[in-house]
């Protein structure tokens, strides 16, 4: 049978619901222009009270307003944002898929990543550290706001570290020296870079940054007390095999200041002829090469010679994890690996740790690099 009626595509008729029942929306808007006619007298004499009142209280209202921009501009320099992400794996997107439009940033990385925690453990202290002054140095400028100031809140983390525990000042002292000769050079700059975030905002770290310096600089370690066997003690093999363990020049001098004994170990040729190599191939020993008058190699000065023309070799206890497989960047636990055999993150290879490849701080910030 064929419809005869209302197309029944149409949208019908408005209603609206009122405290004595529903009305139709044309019946109500004939009753409000009624009222409408009537207030409209009303209304003017409102108009003109609010503008005479508008008029006397714009002076107040400016100056209201200027106090809450200061407020919420101190609120935002002062404030730090006290959680930190516990994430152990991300997953490193370099383009846009079907089932993920975007891709991974530095900024998204360093947010999710769990660095809060790395920097408790010694393993991962001087790799945490190494990549926030790679940061400093160049990518600084490309982290986004978020990022920022989690990056802040963990330096801040490090340095009260450092403090309590007396451990790694001198480099920390070199991450915030770069920090603030790189952040003096975007301040001057300010307009022909780009600069994230309020010029007082940076003005401010820079001040925080000067006030780290001025804690480290009057860092005085305490010294022990007790009846405790101390490096002094121990025979000269065994303190000449410490000695040996050591990666750092500037290190196995500070130690050799402590005893005379300790001194004579520290200038050791045998000791800095192995750390050259450690650190060096033979390639560079011919290119830096530096004799005495005897015609023997000075291996001590042509160390901190090799220093100043090629880069040292990176050396961490603990490091991030980048899977081939899956592309997942992660943190592994060696302790659960080896009760539970668990890789640190979800791979559906046959034998993920053939896939899995340490991850170096220079290389961490060449991943998001497109």
């Amino acid at each position: 049978m064929p419809f005869l009626g209302q197309d029944w595509r149409s949208p019908g008729e408005c209603w609206v619901k009122f405290q004595d029942g529903w009305k139709r929306s044309q019946l109500y808007r004939e009753e409000e222009e009624e009222s409408n006619i009537n207030g409209s007298h009303r209304e003017r004499q409102l108009c003109t009270r609010l503008q005479q009142e508008s008029n006397d209280n714009k002076i107040v209202e400016d100056c209201e307003v200027a106090a809450k921009k200061r407020k919420k501009d101190h609120f935002n320099i002062s404030t730090q944002s006290e959680y930190f992400y516990r994430e152990k794996w991300i997953h490193v997107h370099k383009g846009s898929t079907r089932e993920r439009h975007g891709y991974c940033t530095l900024g998204e990385a360093f947010n999710r990543l769990d660095f809060s925690s790395a920097i408790e453990d010694m393993r991962r202290f001087n790799y945490v550290v190494k990549l926030l002054q790679l940061i400093a140095n160049s990518q600084l400028t490309s982290l986004s706001g978020a990022a920022q100031k989690n990056y802040f809140n963990i330096l801040e983390k490090i340095v009260r570290k450092v403090i309590e525990d007396q451990q790694n000042p001198r480099l920390i002292k070199n991450l915030l020296q770069d920090l603030g000769s790189a952040l003096c050079i975007l301040v001057r700059e300010v307009g022909r870079c780009v600069l994230v975030g309020n010029i007082n905002i940076w003005v401010y770290r820079m001040e925080t940054i000067l006030n780290w310096q001025h804690q480290l600089n009057n860092l005085k370690i305490t010294r022990r007390i007790g009846n405790s066997v101390t490096l002094s003690d121990l025979p000269l093999h065994m303190q000449r095999s410490i000695l040996h363990r050591f990666s750092d020049g500037l290190d196995i001098i500070n130690l050799g200041q402590v005893t005379s004994t300790l001194h004579m170990l520290s200038e050791d040729k045998h000791l800095w002829k192995s750390l050259c190599k450690y650190h060096y191939s033979e390639k560079q020993f011919c290119r830096h090469l530096i004799l005495t008058e005897n015609g023997c190699v000075d291996w001590k000065l042509m160390y901190f010679t090799l220093q100043k023309y090629c880069p040292k070799k990176e050396q961490y206890g603990d490091s991030l994890q980048f899977c081939r497989h899956c592309s997942i960047l992660f943190w592994k636990d060696y302790y659960l690996a080896l009760l539970f055999k668990d890789t640190g993150h979800p791979c559906t290879a046959n034998n993920p740790e053939s896939f899995c490849t340490p991850v170096s701080p220079q290389h961490f910030i060449d991943l998001f690099k497109f």
